[in-house]
């Protein structure tokens, strides 16, 4: 009988462990894109940069090779301490990109609190332009 108990609490703690993942899961997903950043795919990035003159930012960490037209480099984690180089405009769009995503949104969330509210960032990074076969410096 004991056995038996131990067993049921065992797979009743499985179980919340699971709840609390797939909440987690399903929440940090919810938090991949907040509402003041858009995306942009590779092929709409590439038109833009033909079309309009835009500050392109790669932020990712280590620095990678530079999507052709990139304006600055600054790591996702030091976005405050390089505002300076940064447009004074801060309505100015902003066209962020990491390797795959996730540092372009980190560092958008810097920016946002900072007062800039025209952010844009590629969905999938430079993995994503690399594989749509664009230009690299």
């Amino acid at each position: 009988m004991l056995k038996k108990t131990m067993n049921h609490k065992m797979l009743k703690n499985t179980l919340k462990i699971a709840y609390f993942l797939t909440l987690f899961t399903l929440t940090a997903c919810g938090l991949q894109k907040p509402d003041y950043l858009k995306t942009i795919t590779a092929a709409e990035l590439s038109t833009t940069l033909q079309s309009q003159d835009v500050f392109l930012l790669d932020v990712h960490i280590p620095q990678q090779q530079h999507i052709k037209g990139t304006d600055l480099f600054i790591p996702f984690n030091a976005i405050a301490d390089y505002q300076a180089q940064l447009p004074q405009d801060k309505s100015t769009p902003i066209y962020l990109y990491c390797l795959g995503g996730p540092m372009g949104v980190s560092a958008a969330r810097t920016l946002h609190e900072l007062g800039y509210t025209n952010l844009i960032n590629l969905e999938g990074g430079s993995n994503a332009w690399r594989r749509a076969g664009l230009p690299f410096e």
